[in-house]
């Protein structure tokens, strides 16, 4: 009976030596997830991310921005058997540097060692495939651009922290933080940027051009609804390949525009009565000397242009005789008050200061800026003043953010609303008689004005044979709305083209084709009569 007693007593001295043993492995494998397998304690850590940043929409409501769940990735480096081997495998898992892996884990001062930001999903999986101990992934966000490409340089991007580091993220960083969670939407239209893009892209690779950009842009409210600049970059990628570039040439270079800029010459003499019938007769010639200069034409010009023709024909000679009828004096102050002699301003960060001759503004200089050369400014900027010349001669100011329908942010009157008539009244001109025929789109009732400008090199010379060539549009000319601009940056010449490489076989049969497209989407009417249709005989 004794002997039973003790038996029953060593059994229950075995059976409660197991359970603490099995409580101890227990609470054993509990530290041991909680030490190597757990992160950085935070207070009030969770799964949730609050979003930092408002989404940004074009004007109709599609998405250009908007944040992403993603997750950052820490690691306790001390808990790895293999330091080398987790670096490795976690640099081909995440696409981290393993240099940086390596060197982070086995010189750590910390117990905890970035590995990655703003991993997706996909690149989580393979971590976890890993099997490390150790790791910790942190909740996070990350901006996403489904325009990828395409709006690449006017909306920006943001930093690792989600932070605006250019165009409108930056640009708009106040508005985006105080929209949170929101949206902000700008004067893009989508649609127009697509084909824009599209468009210029294609003449840069026909012409095998070095660049191409555009701006297309309300007259009235000063919208911006499309801006592109190519080579661009993807900015969901976060890294450049070959041939990338993110530079906005819109608004951060500013170029020798050329002809186009004949416009304010021609402006400021309407404006100063300088001109006072278009059917003026001007001598030509072969050269015009001012001093030891002399003036040259671009193409082969006739001994005498009318005055109209001056600007329907592009002619330097000319336009140079018309500018110096103002003078310098005046000159300066005309294009300081269209805004050309400073940085334009808008809600875009990127921007440039204008070049031109701020100290010996003499003859010579007010000859060749009538015509183009010798000053620099920016194409945004060119395309402000432009929309003065021809929206009744009031000021505007470009805007990336949209305004209510119909908005009226023209300014202070800067020209006379009859010198605005008359130049709407010469570009539609220009396009019907002169070196813009081929924007001439039936019913749209096209204006504009070609540039074809020498491009300056190394020591100040221009490089022979190199050309930037632009066109500048207003349509419809009688009751503007929108101004489409676009640039190339040296094209050259194809067989189509005859081997001419000007911009009325470059530049201007994009904006035609822009054109054609935009129209009926922004709601302009073509107003082209109706074909006449012949009835048939019956005989």
């Amino acid at each position: 009976m004794a002997q039973r007693t003790i038996g029953q007593l060593q059994r229950r001295i075995v059976i409660g030596a197991g359970f603490c043993i099995v409580a101890f492995a227990l609470v054993g494998l509990r530290l041991v997830h909680v030490t190597l397998m757990s992160g950085p304690v935070t207070a009030g850590f969770s799964d949730h991310v609050e979003i930092a940043r408002a989404d940004l929409t074009d004007r109709n409501g599609e998405l250009l921005a908007r944040d992403l769940p993603v997750k950052d990735l820490y690691a306790r480096p001390h808990v790895f058997w293999d330091k080398e081997q987790a670096a490795r495998e976690l640099a081909a898992a995440t696409g981290a540097d393993q240099h940086r892996l390596d060197f982070g884990f086995k010189n750590a001062k910390h117990p905890y060692v970035l590995v990655a930001r703003q991993l997706t999903p996909e690149s989580q999986v393979k971590v976890m495939h890993l099997g490390l101990p150790g790791l910790e992934f942190e909740p996070s966000a990350k901006r996403f651009y489904p325009g990828a490409r395409t709006s690449a340089q006017i909306v920006g991007i943001t930093d690792p922290d989600n932070n605006g580091l250019s165009g409108l993220e930056l640009g708009l960083e106040k508005q985006i933080h105080a929209n949170a969670g929101g949206q902000l939407a700008t004067s893009i239209d989508s649609r127009v940027q697509y084909i824009l893009a599209h468009e210029a892209e294609a003449a840069r690779q026909t012409f095998s051009a070095k660049a191409a950009g555009g701006v297309v842009m309300d007259v009235n409210s000063g919208e911006v609804l499309a801006m592109i600049s190519t080579p661009d970059f993807d900015p969901n990628a976060r890294r450049l390949t070959a041939g990338d570039s993110t530079r906005n040439m819109m608004a951060q270079d500013v170029y020798e525009l050329g002809s186009v800029f004949k416009i304010f010459s021609f402006a400021l003499a309407f404006e100063d009565h300088t001109i006072r019938d278009l059917d003026e007769v001007f001598p030509i010639g072969q050269g015009y000397k001012i001093g030891k200069y002399t003036i040259h034409e671009a193409e082969h010009m006739p001994a005498t242009l009318l005055a109209r023709d001056i600007l329907a024909q592009s002619s330097n000679i000319g336009t140079a005789q018309i500018a110096l009828r103002s003078g310098s004096t005046r000159q300066a102050a005309f294009l300081a008050n269209l805004g050309l002699l400073k940085p334009v301003k808008s809600e875009l960060p990127e921007t440039a200061r204008p070049l031109y001759p701020r100290s010996n503004w003499g003859t010579i200089e007010t000859a060749t800026i009538g015509f183009g050369q010798g000053i620099s400014v920016s194409p945004l900027s060119f395309v402000a003043a432009a929309a003065t010349v021809v929206n009744g001669g009031r000021r505007i100011q470009p805007t990336f953010v949209k305004q209510a329908p119909g908005t009226d942010n023209r300014g202070e009157q800067v020209l006379k609303p009859e010198t605005s008539q008359a130049m709407r009244d010469l570009l539609r001109y220009v396009v019907t008689n002169g070196t813009g025929r081929k924007a001439d789109i039936a019913g749209y009732d096209v204006g504009g004005k070609t540039g074809s400008a020498q491009v300056p090199g190394p020591g100040g010379r221009y490089i022979p044979h190199a050309l930037r060539t632009s066109f500048y549009a207003v349509f419809p000319v009688r009751n503007p709305r929108y101004i489409v601009f676009v640039l190339l940056d040296q094209p050259h010449g194809t067989k189509e083209t005859g081997g001419f490489a000007l911009a009325s076989y470059t530049a201007v049969p994009i904006v035609a084709k822009v054109i054609s497209r935009i129209a009926p989407l922004l709601g302009v009417p073509n107003n082209a009569p109706d074909p006449v249709v012949l009835a048939r005989s019956n005989s």
